[in-house]
């Protein structure tokens, strides 16, 4: 895959517009909070999925900000680099608290703290944590890193106040499968538990959906097709590789998948998508843009749009959390004007969005009331 197709990674809400902004600082960036959110948790690193433990309680997988250690070329920049460091963390929200559980975590970042891969998704069963991380690259690149790199594109699991260790390799599973047949590339985005022992994973980097864990053997259960759009200056449609950012489990027992589109970036035709083990996809929600989160609320399936408009012509990526409307291609905004938001997680009335999420110390937790 060229890079003018930006695979994957660039694509995946770290783009060159966005990590220009990067650079500014917290106190620089865009108001993340409207009248009708509260800001929950602030000073965050590059703040990634959330999800709900215990009593309500709600986590945040913070992707760190990098450090001084062995270096990979910057995906998004090849003049550039992305450099190792112990930085990625999971902070905890309870009882308006924030604390920071997990820390220490291997975390992949420019300079300034921006372009970061780390932890990108946690789930908590109790006191056993489960932590997906990212990486952005292949099984060789991983291996220049050195073992403190060896946490980076697999899920990491343990008891919250203990150390956490590897458990899968889903960047192991990219490399021997390769299942989009495109370029050796794994990402892991964003997951949803089968069990204790089982995770179906979006890996963003390898487009592809796949299955790990347990006893059962690992395997893919969805590549999705691509969308079209115009390149820029117009022309006929060019395909738009589909990115998966993130996976949740719907009412029905059924997967539920957003979609960040590639290059070239069309806006209003990132799909969600609905995936059954063993069936073809089917779309469940069109008419959406730059999708990185969803969760459900009962029956009603809410989506984070990282950026409403088109990576080409923003100068900043600004969002919003939509309401979907299945079978609509409009979906009522609940949130919108936020900066750069990524994740979302709902426990009772109350939506937590986490935005900010290309700013080292400037991510922030919103949370809003929902009908």
């Amino acid at each position: 895959m060229s890079r003018r197709r930006l695979r994957t990674r660039a694509a995946l809400a770290l783009l060159t517009a966005a990590a220009a902004v990067v650079a500014v600082s917290a106190a620089g960036a865009p108001a993340t909070a409207a009248p009708q959110a509260t800001v929950v948790a602030s000073g965050l690193d590059n703040p990634r999925q959330l999800s709900i433990g215990a009593g309500g309680t709600v986590y945040v997988a913070e992707a760190g900000t990098g450090g001084d250690g062995p270096c990979l070329v910057n995906p998004e920049d090849p003049e550039g680099s992305v450099c190792l460091g112990d930085t990625g963390a999971v902070t905890q929200i309870q009882r308006g608290t924030q604390t920071r559980v997990i820390t220490g975590l291997a975390s992949l970042a420019g300079p300034d703290g921006s372009a970061a891969s780390g932890p990108s998704a946690v789930s908590v069963r109790g006191n056993n944590v489960a932590v997906l991380m990212g990486l952005g690259a292949n099984g060789a690149a991983r291996a220049t890193l050195g073992p403190d790199g060896a946490e980076l594109g697999t899920i990491l699991t343990g008891r919250l106040g203990q150390s956490l260790s590897i458990t899968e390799d889903v960047t192991a599973y990219e490399d021997a499968n390769n299942p989009d047949g495109g370029a050796i590339d794994s990402n892991p985005n964003g997951f949803a538990d089968v069990n204790s022992k089982r995770w179906v994973v979006a890996d963003a980097g390898a487009n592809a959906i796949i299955e790990i864990g347990g006893n059962l053997p690992d395997r893919t259960i969805a590549v999705l097709p691509p969308a079209f759009g115009p390149p820029p200056g117009g022309g006929d449609p060019i395909p738009a590789e589909s990115v998966p950012t993130n996976v949740v489990k719907g009412p029905d027992g059924a997967y539920y998948v957003s979609e960040l589109l590639g290059f070239p970036f069309p806006v209003g035709e990132s799909r969600i998508w609905r995936v059954v083990p063993g069936q073809e996809p089917s779309v469940y929600a069109t008419g959406l843009s730059n999708v990185t989160s969803l969760a459900w609320q009962n029956q009603t399936l809410y989506a984070v749009q990282f950026n409403d408009g088109s990576f080409l012509e923003s100068e900043a990526p600004i969002g919003s959390l939509r309401q979907v409307v299945p079978g609509s291609e409009s979906h009522p905004a609940v949130l919108s004007g936020l900066f750069a938001p990524y994740g979302v997680a709902i426990s009772g009335k109350t939506a937590y969005v986490s935005t900010g999420s290309v700013l080292p110390g400037g991510g922030e937790v919103l949370a809003v009331s929902l009908r």
